[in-house]
Order: structure tokens, then sequence, then C-alpha cells
């Protein structure tokens, strides 16, 4: 089924809420300004709470000087270190449940090609991550 060019927003708006990962746009600033259900779900904060906040809402304390040096890095040149492959990182859950998480990270930028923000693009992969770490100490000890 195709869709008019008016119900295209409401199509995107739909995608970004349903998708299984975790969407967070963040701008220039480190402001979220979109935070889907499932980043609701994941780290632990209604839209409502996130949006207007800085990013350290999810980083870490001791992960947040490497973060913005990286952010602000990416911003001003326009492209990130790892150029949207996903890297593997820590987060923490209001409950203190720490949580590993792969993020991909994509800049969004206007027309002009000017840096507007950041996308985030996550998945909780803590389950994954702790069966391999368990396995590999069960192969360390036999």
């Amino acid at each position: 089924m195709e869709h008019s060019h008016e119900e295209l927003p409401r199509l995107a708006e739909s995608i970004i809420e349903q998708t299984a990962e975790a969407i967070i746009y963040a701008d220039r600033g480190g402001i979220i300004r979109r935070w889907n259900r499932a980043a609701a779900s994941m780290f632990g904060y209604p839209a409502a709470e996130a949006i207007g906040k800085s990013l350290d809402l999810i980083i870490p304390e001791r992960l947040r000087a490497a973060h913005w040096r990286g952010f602000d890095a990416a911003v001003a040149n326009g492209a990130t270190r790892l150029h949207g492959h996903p890297t593997l990182t820590r987060a923490e859950h209001p409950s203190g449940k720490k949580l590993y998480v792969e993020m991909s990270f994509t800049l969004v930028t206007d027309t002009t090609g000017t840096v507007q923000g950041s996308v985030a693009v996550a998945r909780d992969v803590t389950e994954r991550v702790e069966r391999e770490q368990a396995a590999a100490q069960g192969y360390a000890a036999g």
C-alpha cells in the first residue's frame, strides 16, 4: 500500500515508536529530543522524563568525559569515529541494574550538511554478554 505525502510523517513516527530497538535523538548540545518506547523500557525513564534532559541521564558517570569528547568531536567534524558500526557499552537502569548495550550512532544533518544532532539505536545485550562471560569463565576454569 502506498502512502500519501501527508501520511508519511505519521508513518515515520509509527516506525520510530514501534521499533524494537531503543531510538534516541539528541541535538547538537546533547539534549534528548526524541525517545521511543523501547528507550523508555530499556533505560527506565518515560519519554516525558527523558526529553529535554542531557544524555548524561543514561551515561554512567565514569564514561561521561570520554562520551562528551567523542560527541563534541563528531559534531564538529561531521563524522563519528565508528562510522555507524555498533559498539558495546554500559548503561545503568534507575533500578541500579547494570546493562550491556550495543549502540550505533549516526549524525543527523540538514539539507546543507550542517550537523543537527545524533541518533543512537540501542539493543540490550546483557543476557548474551553474561552468557558469553560465564562460558569463558567455565572454559578458563576447566
